[in-house]
């Protein structure tokens, strides 16, 4: 059955498996909207449920328990693990205290061959199941939502890119990937896409089949710049290049420029990935005028990006691609790589290099550096006035479908 704005849901059932297991670790992209799906879901009057895949089975929270679990995520403040964590070696130690306030706050959890019967224990018909993290979308979830009556599920995509880029990924994350799509595309009701192109890849490896799916920009909230880290940059030109240091991003073309760039000043703003050995070498050498600035929060990067010459983003492949969005709210030039998904969401803001084009990549830096731009806001680039796309647009097209 299709899902139509008639089709309200008497109960909605948030996957927030990804931000347990991402307990206490700066929050990538996909992590940000998980954890936006649950600030608005907290807000309305439709009754809330959470649920989660734990390292022993499934947890299931109210809205008290999602709230409780919210506020714990926006100050950090896990307790202790308990007994039980003990059990599961290797267990993340971050992930253990999360698991533990969870059973300790949940309406019930089970092991996972009870799932159907907890599910079906305390939720109403008409539930809708909101996946939006790449996260336990299984067999066993939906055959356990499909015995509860006129239950519905939605599931976001954030991209294809393990399958369309299996070179920028661990091997096994391109198998996995495509049992998460097939399932998504085969089961869910609606899939929610984050733009048009990911819309168009998703249907690309859907076919023949035709499932529904519906494009919602992702929100990206005004940057609240904070006071940035001090370093040599300081007094100099520099630029900002944003992401966790893994091969898709690019990071290789920046360090083969720099040394032929005068003057400025390069600042790594992300955790180091995987896969990466070469790039990670040459970091540990410690090149001249670039710095690696891991673990900031947003508002020192923010502060960074609104005093720098520029953002710096060469990825190779992106599904959405916040930093390019963010740049251009504080009104800060960037050079990207011209990839379709900037086209669309961001028009001719940015300044547009094929990351194959070394000498123009290379002739943009310089003029970006020896330009007499400063932190200014929007008067720094052609986005003026131009705001980013918002958290309320995206959510009146998503919750009256699902």
């Amino acid at each position: 059955m299709d899902i139509t704005t008639n089709s309200a849901p008497s109960a909605r059932l948030l996957d927030l498996t990804r931000l347990t297991r991402r307990a206490g670790r700066p929050f990538t992209g996909v992590d940000r909207v998980e954890k936006a799906y649950l600030d608005q879901l907290l807000t309305l009057d439709t009754p809330l449920f959470g649920l989660v895949k734990s390292a022993f089975g499934y947890v299931l929270l109210d809205r008290a328990g999602c709230a409780v679990f919210h506020k714990t995520l926006e100050t950090g403040d896990f307790g202790p693990a308990d007994r039980l964590s003990s059990v599961k070696r290797g267990l993340d130690p971050m992930r253990a205290r999360a698991e533990s306030d969870l059973r300790r706050i949940c309406l019930d959890r089970c092991l996972p061959i009870r799932l159907s019967r907890m599910l079906r224990r305390h939720l109403p018909p008409g539930v809708h199941y909101l996946n939006v993290g790449h996260s336990n979308l299984t067999e066993r979830v939906l055959s356990a939502l499909r015995l509860i009556r006129d239950s519905r599920t939605a599931v976001l995509i954030h991209d294809t890119i393990p399958l369309d880029h299996p070179e920028y990924q661990r091997p096994e994350t391109a198998r996995s990937f495509k049992v998460f799509l097939q399932t998504a595309t085969r089961h869910a009701d609606l899939i929610l896409c984050n733009s048009a192109q990911t819309q168009s890849d998703v249907l690309r490896h859907a076919a023949p089949l035709m499932p529904k799916t519906v494009v919602a920009h992702l929100g990206v909230p005004m940057p609240r710049p904070g006071t940035p880290p001090s370093g040599a940059w300081d007094g100099h030109p520099y630029f900002v290049c944003l992401g966790t240091i893994e091969p898709r991003k690019n990071h290789a073309l920046l360090l083969d420029l720099w040394q032929d760039i005068p003057d400025a000043h390069l600042l790594i703003c992300g955790n180091r990935g995987w896969e990466n050995d070469a790039v990670l070498a040459r970091l540990d050498a410690k090149p001249p005028r670039v710095h690696e600035l891991p673990g900031l929060d947003d508002g020192q990067v923010f502060g960074l990006l609104q005093g720098s010459r520029g953002l710096l983003f060469p990825s190779l492949a992106e599904g959405y691609g916040l930093p390019p969005i963010e740049a251009a709210a504080l009104g800060v030039p960037a050079l990207c790589n011209d990839l379709p998904i900037y086209r669309e969401v961001l028009g001719n803001i940015p300044v547009y290099a094929p990351a194959s084009d070394r000498y123009l990549w290379a002739q943009e830096i310089r003029g970006l550096a020896g330009s007499d731009q400063t932190g200014h806001g929007a008067e720094k680039c052609d986005g003026q006035g131009w705001s980013p796309p918002s958290w309320d647009a995206h959510f009146k097209t998503v919750l009256t479908m699902i």
